[in-house]
């Protein structure tokens, strides 16, 4: 097939592992899944401290979940790209631990106490919710069949989050004030999760025309505001001056794009973002951690003559 023919027919659910498709279309939709499952992993990583952290013991078995949930979704992600045939999963989380995979901004920042914890939980979840919901009927099948399952448990994950902001919104002034300061440090990178405006954007025309995207990263950061900005006063947050929000005339809100920091978001996009070497360092660690478990089930497999199973992270 070629690509003026992966454009006539692209649509929702239109291909799948049995259509000969152009290179083209394989890298491009490989390297959008890839970031996906990597800022999976990247997420969990970041969010499994505060297992321990968390303030009852209800908080643990929901946080613990949750945690679980999000290594799984890479793992779909990860067996949706590789469906590809341009990078096999080994591969991609070699990538990821060598520093080489890409994956979301927010991600690449600490998360140092637990009234931070709903501005991931609650807002990037949400903001990556707006996102998936599209990804449900994008053109390359297994992605958007992941994107069923994903979307579900994550819409549990923005009520947990949503549970913990409201308990925290609801507690002491200490604790209130607190979470308005996390806020205000958390906001401008949220709204950068969406990605560099549209005049900056380098692969989604391209992602667009072949069905792999169903809306840009302006469209996406402005409906985010529309549903969030309601949602984040509802629970007494004031909205930072910085970066200047204007409500227009129908209601619906836009961002002063220019007072975003995209030198540091674009410097995070190159993984130069030191708090984000951490980050990735953290995750090579991991993965040399579990390398015994994943030889010794691979001889084992090999000695018995069988197949190795594929090894979780």
């Amino acid at each position: 097939m070629d690509l003026n023919t992966v454009k006539e027919r692209a649509g929702p659910r239109e291909f799948s592992p049995a259509d000969d498709l152009p290179r083209e279309y394989r890298e491009a939709a490989t390297r959008m899944i890839e970031f996906h499952a990597n800022s999976e992993i990247m997420g969990a990583y970041l969010e499994r401290p505060f297992i321990r952290q968390a303030p009852s013991i209800d908080r643990k078995l929901a946080f613990s979940a949750k945690v679980q949930d999000e290594i799984g979704h890479g793992q779909l992600l990860y067996r949706a790209a590789e469906s590809l045939g341009v990078k096999t999963r080994e591969e991609m989380l070699d990538d990821l631990a060598n520093g080489d995979g890409k994956f979301l901004n927010c991600f690449h920042y600490p998360l140092k106490s637990w009234v931070e914890i709903p501005m991931i939980s609650f807002f990037v979840d949400g903001a990556a919710m707006r996102r998936q919901a599209t990804l449900r009927r994008t053109s390359w099948e297994p992605y958007a069949h992941a994107m069923d399952k994903v979307c579900f448990e994550e819409g549990f994950h923005v009520k947990h989050g949503e549970d913990i902001l409201k308990e925290l919104m609801t507690g002491s002034r200490a604790e209130q004030q607190r979470t308005q300061e996390a806020f205000e440090e958390w906001w401008p990178r949220i709204i950068q999760f969406f990605g560099p405006t549209d005049d900056k954007s380098t692969h989604h025309d391209f992602a667009a025309s072949v069905g792999l995207k169903q809306q840009s990263n302006d469209e996406l950061r402005d409906a985010f505001l529309d549903q969030y900005i309601p949602k984040a006063r509802k629970h007494g947050l004031e909205i930072p001056d910085e970066p200047r929000i204007r409500e227009r005339d129908d209601g619906t809100y836009a961002v002063e794009e220019g007072d975003l920091d995209w030198d540091e978001f674009f410097t995070i996009a190159k993984n130069d973002y030191e708090p984000g070497l951490g980050q990735i360092n953290g995750r090579k660690q991991a993965q040399e951690a579990v390398q015994w478990v994943r030889e010794t089930i691979e001889d084992d497999a090999t000695t018995a003559g069988g197949h190795a199973p594929q090894a979780a992270d």
